[in-house]
């Protein structure tokens, strides 16, 4: 065999292996996010819960909290915002949902960032970006 084709195999290994080794969504995407928390006129006091009902954050509009979008391995985040505002209360929930580079390790053949890293490190969740209130 020739050594410059040889050498082109090799490297064509070397990418397969890296491939399908890669986990797609923790090395594009992220696990905390940034979210605004916003209200339609003057600020808002709210309190954001997470799904076993723990206060994480107690704040007024406007403000950006950083949040997981994971709650555990394979498990999505769920959060309870409560605003407060002249005796009316207005609750939203922001749940996370399946981010779309998850599904590139399914393209490129990474078992382990289906089954191992992105769930782990949280990557295959996302959150959206704002809450926003009426209030």
């Amino acid at each position: 065999m020739k050594k410059s084709l040889k050498k082109t195999l090799t490297t064509i290994t070397l990418a397969v292996i890296a491939l399908s080794l890669s986990n797609c969504a923790s090395i594009v995407s992220k696990s905390q996010y940034p979210v605004s928390v916003r209200s339609a006129g003057s600020p808002v006091p709210f309190t954001v819960k997470n799904s076993k009902g723990e206060t994480l954050h107690s704040a007024k509009t406007p403000t950006i909290l950083t949040l997981s979008a994971s709650e555990g391995f394979f498990k999505a985040a769920k959060y309870d915002f409560t605003f407060t505002k002249n005796g009316k209360i207005e609750t939203q929930s922001l749940d996370a949902s399946m981010d779309g580079w998850f599904a590139g390790n399914l393209l490129f053949g990474g078992v382990i960032g289906v089954l191992i890293v992105d769930p782990a490190t949280g990557a295959m969740w996302k959150l959206e970006d704002q809450v926003n209130t009426s209030l």
